[in-house]
């Protein structure tokens, strides 16, 4: 097998994993549900149903990925600190409301929970080192980024299945600062 062949399997896999998370967020987004069909995410993607099983164990396993991957994209992790980061990360929520809404009621809620915790811990990583150096054991300082994520997250899970409509990151984010600040991981100057 040459390395020509290699690479253009890689980048097929690549766009077929692409067009079935852009597949999984329109059509998850449209109908309100996580309960959409692998065939009718395969047809949208215009792949073969066994190519999404090739990929991913099962319909659940393909939305968490593709909540995992648009998270990624959009927040750009660590580029953006302190308020800026708050208010990206409340306004790429807001914009993908329906989206994470249908997951988050879902049989995946769980999953997903559980990957965007993982995600977005290591930027609370550095927030809890700013606060205490090494002044804590690393292995508690993993434990107080994970609760910090955990604690944000709650609150943003709260926010996109309440019944506030349109969603106003603004006051999501005056309400994530103000807890930060309380904690001490914040400057004044970010609030």
């Amino acid at each position: 097998m040459s390395i020509g062949t290699t690479d253009g399997r890689e980048l097929r896999a690549v766009r077929s994993r692409a067009a079935l998370f852009a597949a999984a967020v329109e059509l998850v987004s449209g109908r309100g549900s996580a309960n959409v069909p692998v065939t009718d995410l395969a047809e949208a993607a215009g792949v073969s149903r066994q190519l999404v099983y090739l990929h991913f164990a099962d319909r659940d396993a393909l939305l968490v990925a593709a909540a995992t991957d648009l998270a990624r994209r959009e927040l750009v992790l660590g580029e953006q600190s302190g308020r800026a980061a708050v208010l990206a990360t409340a306004r790429h929520f807001a914009a993908h409301r329906a989206f994470y809404r249908a997951l988050l009621t879902g049989p995946c809620a769980f999953a997903l929970t559980t990957a965007l915790t993982e995600l977005l811990a290591p930027g609370n990583r550095q927030v809890v080192r700013a606060l205490f150096g090494d002044q804590v054991p690393a292995a508690t300082a993993d434990d107080l980024a994970v609760f910090l994520t955990g604690g944000a997250g709650a609150l943003i899970n709260a926010w996109l299945l309440g019944d506030e409509d349109p969603l106003d990151p603004e006051k999501l984010t005056n309400r994530l600062v103000r807890l930060m600040h309380t904690l001490g991981g914040l400057p004044e100057g970010d609030r």
